[in-house]
């Protein structure tokens, strides 16, 4: 366990510059400390102790903002650097040397019984406030943009970004632009439907005026 440890805080170490020493990752980074405890609880709950594991998990969450709950399975090097309002579900799975950021949710639609978050593949990033939502798969070294949606499997060595998330990235190549979803110039909803009714008030407008130019003929007609 200490050696364990030992790995641990020397992984956070090399992937946060901000870290000046083992004693700093170990007293003061709240990821850490709630990985810890995650590890105690699950233990607690794979023997089937459910109370006392989700005690441990709710007074981890207490005192790092970070909620994870006990079932989750977790492989090894986890860093969850800032940690607060992150939240990993019951059925979520997570691979080793994973790196995940503030804000970051691992859980469900509320759609799906039994496995009902998502499996996370190793030498993952997740950005932050991304949110991972559903059973199914992201691939190995693949990178989740800060902000984005995800609602559908993601493959290996790809980076997925906007809402709802899509793969602009695979294997180091730039997906065509034609395939992937431009998430600066998004259309503007209202502005369509405003340019639309612009368009149609300018056709009743003429016909209105070729109605009246047309009455006004017939009368001229009328009076010869």
């Amino acid at each position: 366990m200490l050696k364990e440890i030992k790995e641990y805080i020397q992984s956070i170490k090399e992937r946060d510059p901000a870290a000046k020493s083992s004693i700093e990752v170990f007293l003061l980074y709240p990821g850490f400390r709630a990985v810890i405890h995650y590890k105690v609880a699950h233990w607690f709950y794979k023997r089937n102790m459910f109370f006392i594991a989700r005690y441990i998990s709710n007074r981890a969450r207490h005192k790092t903002g970070i909620e994870i709950h006990p079932g989750a399975k977790i492989g090894k090097n986890l860093f969850i650097d800032h940690g607060m309002g992150v939240v990993i579900g019951e059925t979520a799975e997570i691979g080793d040397n994973c790196t995940i950021y503030q804000g970051v949710t691992l859980g469900g639609t509320g759609k799906d019984v039994g496995k009902r978050h998502p499996t996370l593949g190793n030498n993952i990033v997740v950005g932050t406030g991304a949110k991972i939502l559903g059973p199914f798969t992201i691939g190995d070294n693949s990178k989740i943009a800060a902000g984005a949606v995800v609602l559908s499997a993601i493959p290996d060595n790809s980076t997925a970004v906007g809402i709802p998330a899509r793969v602009v990235k695979r294997e180091n190549k730039k997906i065509s632009s034609d395939t992937q979803m431009d998430n600066i110039h998004i259309p503007d909803p209202i502005a369509q439907e405003l340019c639309k009714l612009d368009i149609r008030l300018s056709r009743l407008e003429k016909e209105e005026t070729l109605e009246k130019e047309k009455i006004k003929n017939n009368e001229e007609l009328k009076n010869e």
